[in-house]
């Protein structure tokens, strides 16, 4: 700052001011001496303490197992975030609202669980039950013999035709 406000022609009063006030301005709320030094080895301490937590974090995180145990054996899969249980044992939670297990047809029952959607009754995409169809074809109407060929004298020809006086002489193609 202080070199752009110096030139070869010299600092007038009230330029030498503003360049001390800019200069102090520079310093302000700077630490020197011990002060910085107690702050910057702080600062690294918090770094390391953050770091550290998040690093465990991660790790305990990661290592979790599922809490469903299947004839006597726990279940190896990795838990889903947030809760205690894998995505095959998740209805055993009682606590979660998000899934519930598929009610299956009367032949084939079925317990996948299904994560809750608008619908009453989730469904596993084996179980989907699908709307009635809402587009029905046309049938296509067989035509009468006896209005597939026309009599030719219905139609008139163009020399037939002539205009009349209702109509003006444009309109009458």
């Amino acid at each position: 700052g202080s070199s752009l406000l110096t030139g070869p022609e010299g600092l007038m009063a009230k330029e030498r001011e503003n360049l001390k006030r800019l200069k102090c301005l520079r310093r302000y709320r700077q630490r020197y001496g011990v002060e910085a030094l107690l702050h910057r080895q702080l600062r690294e301490r918090r770094v390391l303490a953050t770091d550290g937590a998040a690093q465990q974090a991660h790790t305990t995180r990661s290592s979790q197992r599922c809490l469903a145990f299947v004839d006597d054996v726990r279940c190896s899969n990795q838990s889903l975030p947030l809760t205690r249980h894998c995505l095959t044992h998740i209805c055993q939670d009682t606590n979660q609202t998000l899934f519930k297990p598929c009610q299956g047809s009367e032949e084939v029952p079925c317990n996948k669980p299904v994560p809750v959607s608008l619908s009453e009754e989730p469904c596993c995409p084996l179980h989907l039950r699908l709307p009635p169809q809402m587009y029905v074809p046309e049938q296509v109407l067989a035509v009468p013999q006896e209005l597939g060929a026309a009599p030719s004298e219905l139609y008139l020809s163009a020399a037939e035709l002539q205009p009349t006086e209702s109509l003006p002489l444009e309109f009458s193609d």
